[in-house]
């Protein structure tokens, strides 16, 4: 005999769920009861909102579903930052949470963590929002959660079971194999590579935009920008997709004015998988006079701020790799590989005063962390770098754009580590962003995985400091006294360092980076000083 909440544990485990990440509480006992004698790893996290980034970074670093237990109430209502984040991102996020008794929902009697409505909190963010019944209605709903992992865009679900349901026992017998998934991401037709064809063939100055959506596609997607002699951008989603050294790597510059008068000399941008946001090109909208082919799986991103030529609905990888079995793709590219390279000296060249020199700061952290994985927070360091720094692969720039919300790199960076052990990972994150999730570091103690925590400590919220000057306010509510890192390190026993130098900065951060375990490394604006 065996309960609701272990056949989900079961269904989990027979979809190839290796970890899921959670709190343990009293109204989600019967998950944890499915746990033991599982093939499933359970990371305990300090706070769900951890939780949540924490499934977050090893959903974006393994390509597979995040999976977060979290309890009625204030557990949801903790983990919904982070179920914002993913739906932002188009992160495979799946939450599931237990909910009051059935027969109390609604009629607000005070039960123990009690949230009226409680799906009414993650309905606008969640590709979809279930509150299950029965055992067969909780496989109904895990089914259609992966079938939209697997055919859709991929957004986070929430599924909610009552505390009575979650006990029910499954009758003796039952056994239920998981929905085969027949529902097929979107593919391009025939007539519309040919119109694609077409288009890109008579285009003499064809520049590429790719974002996250394309990720799967980004060996193909360096083919074809070599095809088409078109230089390539990334959002910070997409960035690394194209390797170091590519000739037309244009990188994530399409935040700077040089990116900027770049894509406005195009006669043709193709755009594939990304939403085109504001986030990413620090602009309402881009400056494209040429025509746009626009390919994205969510077909309400083909008809909104860019009127397109040719608009098609459709997987990411799907589209390149059948685009590159034509013989006759090619362009009329005025375009070589210096164009690529003179928009991005063009970008360091422009930089800011302030940029330069957190430029400098990062040009000795990203000579050390080549073969790093970088998780950054809401930091100007991360801003700086999101358009600065060449990444070498996908999946190996982890920033929170979208949401944009403070606290990630900690706990997602965590989850990283988890995802790909073999990967030493580099967190940098803000001083008043880490203080958010500052208590995942009990989690990060327990990873013994390289992984190193770079602590910008400025002692204040620098981008809303330098927002409130520039507008004209004086600052107000920024400034911050912060806690010694050195003495929170040692409380956790973690390793730590406050270099005075860039060398030995970098002398640091290589020490971290191979060691087995995590060091905490501190940095003021004050080691450009000497």
């Amino acid at each position: 005999m065996q309960s609701c909440g272990e056949a989900i544990v079961r269904y989990l485990e027979k979809k190839s769920v290796s970890t899921v990440f959670g709190i343990p509480g009293v109204h989600n006992l019967e998950l944890y009861r499915g746990l033991q004698g599982s093939s499933i790893r359970h990371i305990l996290c300090r706070h769900e909102q951890g939780a949540g980034f924490l499934a977050d970074g090893y959903a974006r670093t393994s390509g597979e579903v995040g999976v977060a237990f979290v309890i009625t109430g204030p557990g949801l209502t903790n983990i919904s930052t982070a179920i914002g984040q993913a739906y932002a991102d188009s992160i495979p996020l799946l939450v599931i949470s237990s909910v009051n008794e059935s027969w109390s929902l609604g009629k607000g009697t005070g039960r123990l963590h009690e949230c009226d409505r409680q799906l009414s909190v993650t309905d606008p963010i969640t590709g979809f929002n279930a509150r299950v019944h029965s055992v067969d209605e909780a496989y109904d709903a895990l089914d259609r959660a992966f079938t939209l992992f697997e055919s859709e865009r991929p957004r986070p679900v929430h599924i909610e079971v009552p505390i009575d349901v979650l006990v029910q026992t499954v009758p003796e017998g039952f056994y239920r194999e998981p929905a085969a998934i027949t529902a097929q991401r979107p593919s391009p037709s025939g007539e519309e590579l040919a119109a694609a064809l077409e288009l890109l063939s008579r285009a003499e100055k064809p520049m590429i935009i790719v974002g996250g959506g394309a990720i799967e596609a980004a060996d193909a997607v360096a083919t074809l920008a070599e095809r088409l002699r078109a230089p390539t951008f990334t959002t910070v989603a997409g960035k690394g997709m194209l390797p170091i050294g590519h000739p037309f790597k244009a990188g994530a510059t399409l935040c700077t004015e040089a990116g900027w008068n770049a894509i406005e000399q195009a006669d043709l941008v193709l755009a594939i998988g990304t939403e085109m946001a504001d986030t990413d090109f620090w602009r309402d909208t881009l400056p494209i006079t040429g025509s746009l082919i626009r390919v994205d799986i969510d077909e309400r991103k083909l008809a909104d701020l860019y009127p397109a030529a040719l608009a098609i609905c459709s997987d990411s990888n799907a589209f390149v790799s059948s685009l590159l079995t034509y013989e006759n793709l090619t362009s009329a590219s005025v375009f070589d590989e210096e164009f690529a390279i003179e928009l991005r000296k063009n970008v360091r060249e422009n930089l800011l005063q302030w940029d330069q020199s957190l430029v400098r700061i990062l040009d000795a952290i990203m000579k050390i962390a080549t073969d790093t994985r970088v998780v950054a927070d809401m930091t100007q360091l991360a801003y700086a770098a999101n358009f600065t720094q060449p990444i070498d692969g996908a999946r190996r720039w982890l920033h929170p754009t979208g949401f944009g919300t403070l606290g990630y790199a900690l706990p997602a960076a965590i989850g990283a580590a988890i995802a790909d052990p073999s990967t030493p990972v580099l967190a940098i994150a803000g001083d008043g962003g880490l203080q958010y999730t500052v208590q995942e570091l009990a989690t990060a103690k327990e990873i013994a995985s390289p992984m190193v925590l770079l602590i910008w400590n400025n002692s204040r919220l620098g981008q809303i400091w330098d927002d409130m000057e520039r507008t004209g306010i004086e600052p107000i509510a920024v400034a911050m006294d912060n806690p010694d890192f050195g003495i929170l390190a040692r409380a956790y026993d973690i390793g730590y360092s406050k270099p005075t130098t860039l060398a030995a900065l970098k002398a640091s951060l290589s020490g971290g980076l191979s060691s087995n375990g995590l060091t905490i490394i501190e940095v003021t604006p004050s080691i450009l000083d000497r």
